[in-house]
C-alpha cells in the first residue's frame, strides 16, 4: 500500500517550520528520519496533509552538555548520538541502549526525538527518558515549554505535543558520580521492538528500575537495597499488560521478573 497524497515542505530554518505548523495545524506532521512515520503512512495509519521535513535544519543537529543534562537536538540521528565520543562517560545507559534500537540502516536515519515523538511503549528511548526523568523541549509560535518525562508520554503512541508544537530537543540528565546502569531486552530478533525491555540505574542508596513493552507507557519504580523478589513480583503485576501476537501478558510478567532481577544484580555487582 502507498500513502495518501500529501504536500511536502523542507523549511530553511526553525521559524519557517513553526510558521507552517501554525498554519496547517493538525493536518501537519513533522518528519526528521521518517523511519516510523513512513511505515505508518504506507499503511494509511497516518494521513497527514503536509510533511514538514526538518532533517536539514542545522540548528537542530546539536549534541550539547548544559546545566547537568545532555541535550540532543531534534535532527540528531540515533547513530550520531551513539557515535558521540563522550556518550559512554556522560550517559552510559544511552550508550548501552542505542545498539538495540532498530538496525544499522534505520539508525542512520531515525532520530532520537523522532522515537520519543512516536512514543511506542516497546521503544528503548521512551524508556530511557522515563527512567532518567528527562525532559522534552517543545516549540511553537506561541513560545517554548519544557515537559517532563512523566507528563510527556500520555499513552500508547500518544504525547503531550500540541498540534502547533514540535519537539526541538530531548534532555537526559548526566550520570551521577558513583552510579552505574544496566540494560537488557527480549525481542523476536535483534532490532525488533522489544517484547520486554528492562533498564536500571543505581547507586549505593538504591536502584531505579524501568520496564518497557508491557504497559502503554514505560513503568518506573525506585527501590532500596536489598531488593526483595516479592517487590519485583508486585511491580510486574502492577504493570498489567495484555496478550498479543508476540507474547502473553503472563510471559511478559515472567520476563519482567527474570530480566529485572538480572539487571538489578548487574547494578549491585558493579557497585560492590
Amino acid at each position: 500500500m502507498k500513502p495518501a497524497a500529501f504536500d511536502y515542505a523542507r523549511p530553511d530554518n526553525l521559524d519557517e517550520a513553526l510558521a507552517l505548523l501554525a498554519d496547517r495545524g493538525a493536518g501537519a506532521r513533522i518528519c526528521a528520519g521518517g523511519q516510523s512515520l513512513g511505515a505508518m503512512m504506507n499503511m494509511r495509519l497516518a494521513t497527514p496533509d503536509i510533511l514538514i521535513d526538518i532533517a536539514g535544519l542545522q540548528e537542530l543537529k546539536a549534541i550539547a552538555i548544559m546545566d547537568g543534562v545532555l541535550e540532543v537536538g531534534a535532527a540528531v540521528t540515533q547513530d550520531e548520538l551513539w557515535r558521540w565520543p563522550e556518550l559512554a562517560d556522560r550517559q552510559p545507559l544511552l550508550a548501552q541502549m542505542l545498539p538495540w534500537i532498530g538496525h544499522y540502516q534505520t539508525r542512520q536515519r531515525g532520530t532520537v526525538c523522532g522515537s520519543l515523538a512516536h512514543a511506542d511503549p516497546s521503544s528503548e528511548l521512551p524508556l530511557a527518558l522515563a527512567l532518567l526523568a528527562g525532559d522534552v523541549v517543545l516549540r511553537s509560535q506561541r513560545g517554548r515549554r519544557v515537559v517532563g518525562a512523566g507528563d510527556f508520554q500520555t499513552g500508547m503512541m500518544a504525547t503531550a505535543v500540541a498540534a502547533d508544537e514540535m519537539i526541538v530537543a530531548a534532555r537526559f540528565p548526566l550520570a551521577q558520580p558513583g552510579s552505574t546502569s544496566a540494560f537488557h531486552e527480549v525481542a523476536q530478533r535483534h532490532g525488533d521492538f522489544a517484547i520486554v525491555a528492562v533498564a536500571a540505574v543505581g547507586n549505593e542508596n538504591g536502584v531505579r528500575l524501568g520496564v518497557g513493552g508491557v504497559a502503554d507507557v514505560p513503568g518506573v519504580i525506585d527501590l532500596t537495597w536489598p531488593v526483595a523478589d516479592t517487590t519485583l513480583n508486585d511491580f510486574a503485576w502492577a504493570l498489567g499488560g495484555a496478550d498479543d501476537q508476540h507474547a502473553t501478558a503472563r510471559y511478559r510478567r515472567q520476563l519482567v521478573r527474570r530480566i529485572g532481577k538480572r539487571v538489578i544484580e548487574e547494578v549491585s555487582d558493579a557497585l560492590s
